[in-house]
Formats: C-alpha cells, sequence, structure tokens
C-alpha cells in the first residue's frame, strides 16, 4: 500500500507505529469515500426528504475522516493533543453516522455498506487513539 509505503520513507522518528498509522489513514479514506457515496445515492432515493439527517451525517462524517486523515499524515512538528482530539472527533462522527446509516440499512443496501464502514473507522480511531495514550 502506498499509505505504507510512504510512512516508511518519513526520515524522522515517528513516535507511533507506523503500520497501525498507514492502516489506520487508509480506514478514514475508505470511510469517507463510503460516505461521500452513500450520501449520492441517499439524493437518489425516492424518498429523499426522509434521509436528510443520514445524508448530513454522511458530510460531516466524510470531511471529518478527510480531515484526519491529512493530519495524521503529517509528523513534522507532531502534537499528540491534536492527534488525540481528532482521533475522538472523528470517532463521534463515524458512531453518529454509522447509527444514522443502520436506521435505514434494512431499506437500503448503500446504508447499510457505509455503516460497515463507520464502524471500522470508529474502531480503528479507537484502536490509534489508544496507541496514542
Amino acid at each position: 500500500m502506498k499509505t505504507a509505503e510512504m510512512m516508511r520513507t518519513y526520515p524522522a522518528e515517528i513516535n507511533l507505529d507506523r503500520d497501525l498509522l498507514a492502516r489506520t489513514v487508509e480506514t478514514l479514506v475508505a470511510c469517507s469515500q463510503a460516505c461521500t457515496a452513500c450520501a449520492d445515492a441517499c439524493l437518489s432515493e425516492d424518498m429523499v426528504a426522509e434521509l436528510r439527517k443520514c445524508i448530513r451525517s454522511n458530510l460531516d462524517c466524510a470531511d471529518i475522516c478527510d480531515t484526519t486523515a491529512r493530519v495524521l499524515s503529517r509528523h513534522t512538528g507532531y502534537d499528540a493533543n491534536i492527534t488525540r482530539t481528532m482521533l475522538q472527533a472523528c470517532g463521534q462522527a463515524c458512531r453518529s453516522c454509522g447509527e444514522q446509516c443502520e436506521a435505514h440499512a434494512e431499506h437500503h443496501e448503500h446504508c447499510r455498506v457505509c455503516a460497515e464502514a463507520c464502524r471500522a473507522c470508529e474502531q480503528a480511531c479507537n484502536d490509534l487513539l489508544a496507541a496514542v495514550g
């Protein structure tokens, strides 16, 4: 994977497991993509008005995942407090979005897939958060 390859090329010390960090970034990017696609699919449903909150959660989660992935990809002048805060916010966004999507998963396959991506991302954020301490 390119993320892990890039993490291995960083010339200075990284105080976190580089493979765990790379997996987390990849999970964040995958979740962002799933949320963006789910929001778009929701907009194509006949009952789009009933999916407004889900769409909003999807878009918020996608943006937060993207930003968190970018922050985790930077290590020069590292600030553990920012990393912790980003991971906490991202975990919460994934939890909220996952709950929204699960509420619609029985009727919309895209929501089921998105909910799974959100759960995996929430877990990845929590795992990295535990490593940050």
